[in-house]
């Protein structure tokens, strides 16, 4: 009997429902015992969000600054696990606060320990370095990170922008205005998401997780941008200077933290254009390097 351990938070319901179709194959698995851990906060995020709170989490998400999450049951705690699937979202390009409290906690680095990870990430679109962040926490608990696998919203970065807000603040999976594309990873992906899933379980089975990314990129598990690579950099390096200089402003932080939504905005829709513009120019004088880092996105190195 091998024990595998879904691990997830979820406020709109969307990562869940990408845990429990990849977990599927495993579940319908003779010899195969898979528990589910939902993290949960000692204080709850709000969903749907408002804007004050969805901003004002931004400097302790950015610097990974953990808070009190609720224990693990003692039935994780008591077993040792085969492998562990690790699903998180991406919040201001980080590891969103629930999946990074989660893995700097004592149970993680317990329940962690010497075992094989696959980490499952429902995002936006920019992930890279979030999950290079990850790679960090599951190295300082000692896991073996064997496969990743990102799902995204497949439309454009500035259409997303809109849907996902409408979504964050609506609380409501709808078709903004009518005319845009549902937000969020789609329910094709979603449901498609099993084949990850055979993948996972025929690695298992065979005692073979170190092919188990090759296998997971034939099948698509992870796309890379270059120019959502670029963006990803480009918005940590600002990031890192906004959410140092805010989280050190006690008592003016409500104001600066408007300030600095202000300039999201502007960056979103000024700045943004003007990355993809010369990522496009400079393409063709950076092909190799850039080949080179897709390849390396693409594994769990």
């Amino acid at each position: 009997m091998k024990n595998v351990l879904v691990i997830y938070y979820s406020q709109s319901g969307q990562l869940e429902s990408i845990a429990r179709n990849i977990a599927k194959p495993l579940l319908n698995s003779e010899n195969i015992n898979v528990l589910f851990h939902e993290i949960q906060m000692e204080e709850p995020f709000p969903f749907p969000w408002k804007s004050e709170s969805f901003f004002e989490v931004f400097p302790e998400t950015f610097l990974q600054l953990p808070r009190a999450i609720k224990p693990v049951p003692q039935e994780i705690l008591n077993t040792k696990f085969d492998l562990i699937l690790l699903n998180y979202q991406v919040w201001y390009l980080s590891p969103s606060i629930p999946i990074n409290s989660f893995l700097n906690s004592p149970e993680a680095k317990n329940i962690l320990n010497n075992t094989p990870v696959v980490t499952i990430n429902g995002s936006r679109n920019m992930w890279f370095m979030a999950q290079e962040k990850v790679k960090v926490l599951l190295k300082q608990n000692n896991a073996l990170l064997k496969g990743n696998i990102a799902l995204v919203d497949r439309v454009g970065n500035l259409i997303s922008v809109i849907t996902i807000v409408d979504w964050m603040f609506s609380g409501v999976k709808k078709k903004y205005l009518g005319i845009f594309p549902l937000p969020g990873v789609s329910d094709k992906d979603i449901n498609e998401s099993t084949k990850f899933g055979d993948a996972i379980l025929s690695s298992l089975k065979e005692n073979d997780l170190d092919h188990l990314q090759s296998k997971l990129v034939q099948i698509d598990a992870v796309k890379i941008s270059s120019y959502l690579l670029t963006v990803d950099r480009t918005g940590n390096k600002i990031f890192s200077k906004w959410s140092n200089f805010i989280i050190n402003r006690k008592k003016t932080r409500k104001f600066w933290t408007k300030v600095f939504k202000v300039y999201l905005l502007v960056a979103i829709w000024l700045i943004s254009p003007i990355v993809y513009i010369l990522h496009l120019v400079f393409y063709p004088l950076k092909l190799k390097k850039i080949r080179r880092e897709l390849e390396y996105y693409k594994g769990v190195k």
